[in-house]
């Protein structure tokens, strides 16, 4: 896995591609647009972010690589990758129960907050990808 250096890409599978944790000055693209929605990132070091039709969907601190970014009602899965561990938040159905699990290890159930927010902690290797995975039960 490696950086997305055009910053948000649509992959053959239908998933979504996206950040760049090594850029040292905020970058972003907007009016992406894949399966009928409009995309916007906003990606460099210290924050990674992606938002849908102007909604949040996807944030770190500090900066990430995303890779295959998949999610439907029932779950959500992707890899992720940065300089060090990191804090992510993700959309959500709110006050639902997700199980998670990272690098196919359950790491327990995280509540979503009242706005809709996931938040999880993601240990991080640099250069190495971790899968995670968030299935609401």
């Amino acid at each position: 896995m490696a950086i997305v250096a055009e910053l948000l890409r649509a992959e053959e599978d239908g998933t979504l591609s996206f950040g760049n944790y090594t850029l040292d000055t905020k970058s972003k693209l907007s009016d992406f647009e894949h399966d009928g929605d409009i995309y916007k990132v906003k990606t460099f070091n210290e924050i990674t972010k992606l938002e849908r039709n102007g909604v949040f969907v996807y944030e770190s601190v500090p900066g990430t690589a995303v890779n295959n970014f998949y999610e439907s009602d029932k779950e959500m899965k992707f890899s992720v990758e940065g300089e060090d561990d990191a804090s992510i938040t993700v959309e959500a159905e709110n006050g639902a129960e997700y199980k998670v699990y990272v690098d196919g290890v359950s790491v327990g159930t995280v509540t979503a907050n009242m706005g809709g927010k996931l938040v999880l902690s993601v240990e991080l290797n640099k250069g190495q990808a971790s899968e995670v995975k968030l299935i609401k039960e």
